[in-house]
């Protein structure tokens, strides 16, 4: 009884708050924990399992114990997630911007579909990309990374002590430049393909002015795109593997 009652203690509640303040955040912006399809509740009681798994590896830290202080601590801690979780989901943001340029040359641009992850439109290319990526990084159990990093983030960074760097800011921006660059670097083959068609097709008008652009041209450039598409998945897929295990590296250095 007296075990529990000096559990209850000010800075052990303090202390738990902090923690469940730097768990939720990382769960609500870390890539597949933030998942709409996944409910509040299991969210929730994952985030409290954690933060009683990580407990005693977390320690007090040195602020003063009021209202202020740990108001600007939890969002902090809040912050904090958000930054993670941005930069994760910017490698999924180049296979977006890659699914965006493939559906444009395919003529896919106007099939947008409900993603029920974000709750947003997109194109139905990209929502595949993103769908393989993340079987992709399940399979190799990116998902136990994200949760190391979330342990040992307690060692490189005490609670309530988070504050964006310069060297934040700086590879967030780096981040985001990268995000275009290997978006257009992977939909090149597709991209390129497509061009060369077009200009065929323009050939082939001139040549042969009865050529039916519309009824012949469109579905042999989605075929054709598909048939890349196919052949340079692999690669994609790989590219997206290794950009996404830098970005969970530069986590621990940029933390």
């Amino acid at each position: 009884m007296q075990s529990l009652i000096e559990l209850l203690g000010q800075n052990h509640v303090i202390l738990f708050l902090l923690l469940f303040a730097r768990v939720s955040g990382l769960f609500a912006f870390f890539p597949f924990f933030s998942y709409s399809t996944i409910p509040v509740s299991v969210k929730t009681s994952f985030a409290i399992f954690m933060v009683i798994f990580l407990y005693p590896m977390a320690s007090m830290p040195d602020i003063q114990i009021n209202v202020a202080t740990i108001s600007i601590a939890i969002l902090s801690e809040l912050f904090m997630g958000l930054i993670a979780g941005l930069i994760l989901n910017l490698v999924f943001a180049m296979l977006q911007m890659a699914g965006m340029q493939i559906s444009f040359v395919m003529g896919f641009t106007m099939a947008n579909v409900l993603d029920p992850q974000s709750n947003t439109q997109s194109p139905i290319i990209s929502q595949i990309l993103g769908f393989f990526g993340l079987l992709l990084l399940l399979s190799f159990n990116i998902h136990h990374l994200l949760i190391i990093f979330l342990a040992k983030s307690l060692h490189l960074l005490p609670l309530g002590e988070f504050y964006p760097g310069g060297n934040l800011w700086g590879y967030l921006v780096k981040s985001v430049s990268s995000m275009f660059i290997y978006g257009f670097i992977l939909s090149f083959p597709i991209v390129g393909l497509s061009l060369l068609a077009d200009l065929v097709f323009g050939m082939l008008m001139k040549t042969m002015p009865q050529f039916n652009l519309l009824v012949v041209g469109f579905p042999i450039k989605i075929m054709v795109g598909f048939v890349v598409l196919v052949a340079v998945l692999s690669p994609i897929l790989l590219v997206f593997k290794r950009e996404f295990l830098e970005a969970i590296n530069h986590l621990f250095f940029l933390f």
